[in-house]
């Protein structure tokens, strides 16, 4: 065990997209993470499609709609700081696990909820996506060129960006109140929080007249055409980032153009500097800019796959990617670094249930009582691989 957070159990009920990147965040800084996986899972898809960030857990497996999984769930609690959930509102107290139960039993619990819309609300009950989420909160409108719609952002804005880190950060902000009041509490993470919370520059950018409501004319939305992604000769692209005004000089002299002639922040001629931008870039393959803009303060970059950024000489030198055993392809390696007690990679995904009986044995459960709990024709058919 290594992290910040050695000592930390949390209880974690399987659940899909932004929780378990929220866990495995919390579990890459040294927390003890076992998952409650439902009996049959190891043929779910979902598990396979999340097993990104599914390491360092154990799994147990159990049938929460059995009225012996209250007893499996309150021994797993009794050594437990914190419980995650992403169930829709409502699913939790039916099983009779909800806040108000559990907190009374286990007042330091921090109770950690995710969901897209929240616990309350006219859409709390609606179904929803990330690209909902960004929808609603303001932020997907943001993203994209003037002349085309917004497009879906993969799930990196709400879902994990606003849903898992922010379960993250509202679990460590629980633990650190904890270790002063001795009391835990209720975590509401909603993603569309999230999502709107990452809205908060944009908004003070047009809250001074400097963010048009129009997408795609603005500096940092690729209005600018100092500030945006061009294609190359071979099908590659290149990104640019040349805001600050030494940053755009030096971008003019790696393409020799001149700096009198095109000056940065004539509006009205960026639709002119971007079609001299797209030729030019375009004349040459993307390794040639990369290249050509190599020691310069341009913030010329390649835009990687995800195969060529694990083998990128700068990532490769912090170890920014690392091989986790059951994951086909490198994995990024735990963030932030910590010089103390940094976190690590100490399992890959587990096997659906196949902690269950090493699990139980470590709560107290004698062998009859497992061999009870345990297997196809258990009480509580909770499923040992």
């Amino acid at each position: 065990m290594s992290g910040p957070l050695q000592g930390i159990r949390i209880v974690e009920f399987a659940a899909l997209g932004a929780a378990p990147y929220g866990v495995m965040l919390l579990a890459d800084l040294g927390a003890d993470v076992i998952r409650i996986d439902r009996p049959g899972a190891t043929a779910d898809p979902n598990v396979l499609a999340h097993v990104g960030v599914a390491r360092n857990r154990r799994s147990i497996s159990v049938d929460l709609k059995h009225p012996d999984a209250i007893e499996v769930v309150t021994a797993l609690l009794t050594e437990a700081d914190v419980l995650v959930e992403g169930l829709r509102p409502g699913v939790m107290e039916r099983l009779g696990l909800g806040p108000d139960a559990l907190l009374v039993r286990f007042p330091r619990l921090v109770y950690a909820r995710m969901t897209g819309w929240g616990q309350d609300g006219p859409l709390s009950d609606a179904p929803g996506h990330d690209l909902n989420y960004s929808a609603l909160s303001g932020a997907l409108h943001t993203i994209g060129p003037a002349d085309r719609p917004p497009p879906p952002p993969v799930n990196y804005l709400a879902d994990l960006g606003g849903g898992g880190t922010f379960l993250a950060i509202g679990v460590l902000a629980a633990l650190l109140e904890r270790s002063h009041s001795g009391q835990g509490q209720v975590v509401d993470v909603a993603m569309v929080d999230g999502a709107a919370s990452l809205t908060a520059f944009v908004r003070g950018l047009a809250g001074l007249g400097a963010w048009g409501g129009a997408r795609g004319e603005n500096l940092l939305d690729g209005g600018a055409p100092f500030y945006a992604t061009y294609a190359c000769a071979d099908g590659g692209f290149v990104a640019v980032g040349a805001i600050e005004p030494a940053f755009y000089a030096a971008l003019l002299a790696g393409l020799d153009l001149d700096a009198q002639e095109w000056p940065q922040h004539d509006v009205g001629r960026w639709p002119e500097l971007r079609s001299r931008l797209e030729a030019l870039f375009a004349a040459e393959p993307r390794d040639h800019w990369e290249a050509t803009f190599a020691g310069t303060a341009a913030c010329v970059s390649p835009v990687l796959d995800l195969e060529e950024a694990a083998a990128h000489p700068h990532n490769a030198r912090r170890s920014t990617f690392v091989d986790v055993p059951g994951v086909r392809m490198p994995s990024p390696a735990p963030a932030p670094r910590l010089s103390r007690t940094p976190g690590a990679v100490r399992s890959g995904p587990p096997t659906p249930g196949g902690d269950t009986r090493a699990v139980l044995e470590g709560c107290g459960f004698d062998g009859a009582r497992i061999e009870r709990l345990v297997g196809p024709h258990g009480a509580c058919r909770i499923d040992a691989v």
